[in-house]
């Protein structure tokens, strides 16, 4: 149902059967404290963070669920473009909120407000440390597939600028900087989560959620094809919250 859809020039351009997964497992973690219904409507609010030029997440819970969405980033161009993306579609007005994270060192911190409420937060964080990582990645893939190589011209499978594929530290620090942040708005958030590239990432990841005191913690593999990936989803609610939650936020099952 969606009418306009452009992203600008060497902006990420997302496989869409990865991004409709990861919405899909995220609405099925919901339904687990939900008497296996999946809640729907504009009740359910989610978050994401780095929505990107292209709005694809938003886009796709909320016309699938019907799910209300915010979605930060902490580039203006992307925000202008996501924002275009949701003026030029009606059917996107009254679902979908950007913010301009205004600290690009801050993840949550500025965007959620005290009078916010999500029952779910959801990433594709940045995996790389470096362009020359990002780079090495593309090279390695390209040798894979038998194609040439010319390290003058790498060229990413999908695009992408700095933001949306690399930041200092890559992938490990910004997902345990996002889990020591999220410890601040514990009780504004039912689920938070996020993509999880690396395998090497999760040991890390995983230690740092439980310093944090995170009471549920959820490793979701996905698999596409020859592809596996997976998310992190962690809560810091106990059993008796989250059904309290529940009660309060959806329509009983």
């Amino acid at each position: 149902g969606i009418q306009y859809w452009d992203i600008p020039q060497d902006y990420l351009c997302p496989p869409i059967p990865g991004r409709a997964d990861y919405i899909h497992y995220l609405a099925d973690l919901l339904s687990d404290s939900n008497k296996a219904q999946i809640p729907t409507g504009r009740a359910v609010q989610v978050l994401d963070i780095g929505i990107g030029a292209n709005c694809i997440y938003p886009i796709i819970g909320h016309r699938s669920y019907g799910w209300k969405f915010v979605g930060s980033d902490i580039h203006s161009a992307s925000v202008k473009s996501a924002q275009f993306i949701v003026e030029a579609n009606p059917n996107l007005r009254k679902g979908i909120q950007i913010r301009l994270q205004k600290t690009p060192s801050n993840i949550f911190k500025g965007v959620i407000k005290p009078s916010d409420r999500f029952d779910l937060t959801l990433c594709n964080p940045p995996f790389h440390a470096s362009q020359d990582e990002a780079n090495a990645t593309a090279t390695q893939k390209l040798r894979k597939l038998g194609k040439p190589v010319d390290r003058s011209k790498v060229v990413l499978n999908f695009g992408g600028q700095k933001n949306e594929l690399w930041c200092d530290g890559g992938e490990e620090r910004f997902v345990c900087q996002m889990v020591q942040e999220s410890t601040q708005f514990a009780e504004q958030c039912l689920w938070f989560s996020t993509l999880v590239s690396k395998k090497t990432t999760l040991p890390m990841l995983l230690n740092t959620l439980r310093k944090c005191g995170a009471v549920d913690v959820k490793t979701i593999k996905m698999t596409q094809g020859q592809k596996e990936s997976r998310f992190v989803a962690w809560t810091f609610l106990n059993i008796k919250q989250q059904q309290a939650w529940k009660n309060t936020r959806w329509t009983s099952a």
